[in-house]
């Protein structure tokens, strides 16, 4: 998956600046003017991350934020403002969920190093959620193997604490592992 991203600002000329201070970095930008619009694109496009502006017209960034988390909780979330306020930046975290948060001017250094970890924090999210399934997934095999053949997944350990595993004989194997293919196949 590429590190697709959203930037949303109602000022043309901050959505050309932030363009071109991310000119150097492996991602694929696409800009919105519109709180509106933005939610629009993310019902046709997925994002690792939206960076919004919070004061627009129209929606306010916090509550567009907001609406990301609820319909697309896993997309990271940044918030850019020119008017930094304690209630906004309080807003953004408590509804929207946020990231980080920025206040204009930006460092472009600083801004370039979020985003980097941010897609890295979605990334492993996402990877986490892949092996918790695939783990999901081993353990009902298992429940399922252990309930047609009791013992199967006993594992026992010697006075070393090192794991013994129960000698099975050989034709037993095979019986086993020709049902599970009989299973399979089913």
């Amino acid at each position: 998956m590429t590190n697709k991203i959203l930037l949303v600002d109602d000022e043309t000329n901050v959505l050309a600046a932030l363009k071109r201070a991310l000119f150097d970095e492996p991602l694929e930008i696409v800009t919105s003017s519109s709180a509106e619009d933005a939610l629009e694109i993310m019902k046709e496009h997925h994002f690792k991350l939206v960076i919004s502006d919070e004061r627009m017209f129209g929606m306010q960034g916090s509550e567009f934020l907001a609406k990301v988390r609820e319909s697309y909780p896993d997309t990271i979330r940044i918030m850019l403002t020119g008017h930094a306020t304690l209630e906004a930046a309080m807003k953004a975290v408590n509804e929207g969920e946020i990231y980080r948060f920025f206040s204009k001017p930006w460092g472009d250094h600083d801004l370039k190093f979020a985003i980097r970890s941010a897609i890295e924090k979605y990334d492993l999210e996402t990877e986490n959620r892949r092996l918790l399934d695939t783990v999901r997934k081993q353990s009902l095999e298992i429940k399922v193997l252990e309930k047609r053949y009791p013992g199967i997944s006993r594992v026992e350990k010697d006075s070393c604490g090192v794991f013994v595993l129960p000698d099975i004989p050989d034709d037993e194997i095979l019986s086993m592992l020709a049902d599970c293919e009989k299973e399979k196949d089913a």
